[in-house]
């Protein structure tokens, strides 16, 4: 992962749900060229945003078993809303069901309780040892570099409460 587009993980359960959010701001790059007169954060960022929370999601029910998750396919996605700088998506990510290594999610983004982003998304984790044995230590080292962000990223102390999310 080369970047990072969501800025917090609120709340999240491990084999079931996790909500993120991303702020949108002047200070990303794009939105120079999305729109200059019309500045939005472009629809792939959007699902990309709900990508990354699904991931963070398996990893934490995994216990961060994969060292790579990817993107195998997005059906059913469906634009709503624009979300220009000064607004937050809020994105959530649920399980639906989980075998073999892929992990089928159903997504959403919201902006001030109406729907943004959805798409029905299956990742696919795995290791690169699983057919390079000579590159599982780098598994290790991208597993640890992950344990980091989701650490930057996810305080359980800081969550939201149940009450808090209303």
């Amino acid at each position: 992962m080369r970047f990072t587009l969501l800025d917090r993980i609120t709340t999240l359960e491990p084999g079931a749900t996790v909500t993120a959010v991303k702020n949108l701001t002047m200070a990303e790059e794009y939105l120079a060229d999305h729109f200059p007169l019309f500045p939005v954060m472009p629809g792939v960022l959007m699902l990309e945003a709900m990508i990354e929370a699904s991931a963070w999601l398996i990893r934490a029910t995994e216990d961060f078993a994969h060292s790579v998750i990817v993107l195998r396919q997005a059906r059913n996605v469906k634009y709503g809303q624009f979300v220009q700088p000064g607004q937050t998506l809020k994105v959530t990510a649920e399980i639906q069901n989980q075998a073999d290594g892929e992990t089928k999610i159903k997504a959403k983004g919201m902006m001030d309780g109406r729907l943004t982003v959805a798409a029905r998304l299956t990742l696919q984790g795995y290791n690169l040892g699983d057919t390079n044995p000579a590159r599982a230590r780098t598994d290790d080292d991208i597993r640890q570099e992950m344990r980091k962000l989701f650490a930057l990223l996810y305080d359980p102390s800081l969550a939201s409460t149940p009450l808090e999310q209303a």
